[in-house]
This record gives C-alpha cells, structure tokens and sequence, in this order.
C-alpha cells in the first residue's frame, strides 16, 4: 500500500506537478505514519505490558472458554486509526493456540464486538499461566495480521502482529495471578505500559 500510493505520487508530479503532487502525496504519508514502528524500551521483573497501543476501553473479571478455560481478568484497549497497531506480546511465553475467525466489522466500541466481530486468538504458556491476546478487527479495520503459530517462542514485548486501522485488543490473564494496575480511560503503549504486576507467589 505503501509503495502504490509512492507511485500515484510520482506519476502525478511527472504529469502536473505543483499542488496536485502535494494532494496525491496526502495518502502516501498517512501510510507512512500508520505503519510506523517506534522502539519501545521493555520494562524489566514481574510486569505484563500492554499487548496494543490506545485507550483502555473494559477491565472486568470474565469466563474465557477459548483458551484459559475458566475466569480471567480482561483488559480492553481500542486502537483509533491515530495509533501504533502493531501487537507486541504482553510476557514471555510459548505460543499454544493461534485461531483465526471471520465475522463482523462492528464498531470496536461496542461490547459485541469481542463476539462478533473478525478476530484472531493468540493464547500463550507462560510462568504465570495461560495468558490470551486477542486481535479484534473493527469498523474500518478489515485485515488481521499474526505472524505466530504454535511452538514459537515470544519475549515480553515482542512483536507478533498487527490490526490494519481502527481496531481493538483485549488481554486476558490469569485472575489470582496479577494485580491489574491501569483503569479504564488510561493510554497505553504496547510493550511498554506496565498493564498488571504479578503477585508474589507466598501472598
């Protein structure tokens, strides 16, 4: 997508010139800002990191039949067109499951969207338990990229994939593992946001 809108403008200020090469340069540079990748410096001990960049949108105890198998602590971030959308892995880990499901392009907003909406499961074996990242493709989000498959091995904050646009990501984690520390409303950035501490296990 990039290299196609590089193209049109090219062409454009090969033909015209002048203020129409600035126009057809507009969607060449939001490509640019939208896949941009910053470096992110990882927080080090016993911390999970926010999995996306955005807002957090839920944090609530729910039943996770998918891959935990039982209650979990979610945490929801939507992602607006403004923000990174590249996914990074919220602890290290072991990949276990990786499922993809078609489905809605609902607004990532609404709750319904976590059921109905295209997504992607990406569920880990980690020293804590079974954590979940989910990719949730949203209204104008119409493509899921993961670049993982069972057996691979994630470092904390590394990247492992990415939601095309506006979009949301929720993580699930084990409930009496973690002490969730943001609420909803906070910003966080992937692989550098602290999202939960993980208990000391003699508490």
């Amino acid at each position: 997508m990039t290299a196609l809108s590089a193209a049109i403008a090219l062409a454009v200020l090969a033909l015209h010139g002048g203020w129409w090469t600035l126009v057809a340069l507009v969607p060449f540079l939001f490509t640019l800002y939208f896949f941009r990748d910053p470096e992110r410096t990882v927080p080090d001990g016993k911390v999970i990191v926010s999995a996306a960049d955005g807002h957090v949108t839920a944090v609530e105890e729910v039943e996770e039949k998918e891959f935990i198998g039982g209650r979990a602590k979610r945490v929801s971030v939507f992602l607006s067109i403004f923000d990174v959308h590249l996914n990074r892995a919220p602890v290290g880990g072991k990949v276990e499951h990786v499922k993809h499901y078609d489905g809605k392009f609902l607004n990532a907003m609404k709750a319904r969207s976590a059921v109905e909406n295209e997504r992607n499961f990406v569920g880990l074996s980690t020293d804590i338990g079974k954590v979940l990242v989910v990719q949730i493709a949203g209204a104008i989000a119409r493509r899921i990229r993961c670049a993982v498959q069972p057996g691979d091995v994630l470092n904390k904050g590394q990247r492992f994939g990415m939601i095309m646009f506006g979009s949301r990501t929720d993580l699930y984690l084990p409930p009496d593992a973690v002490d969730i520390r943001v609420k909803v409303g906070d910003a966080v950035r992937a692989g550098k946001t602290i999202i939960a501490e993980v208990r000391d296990a003699k508490n």
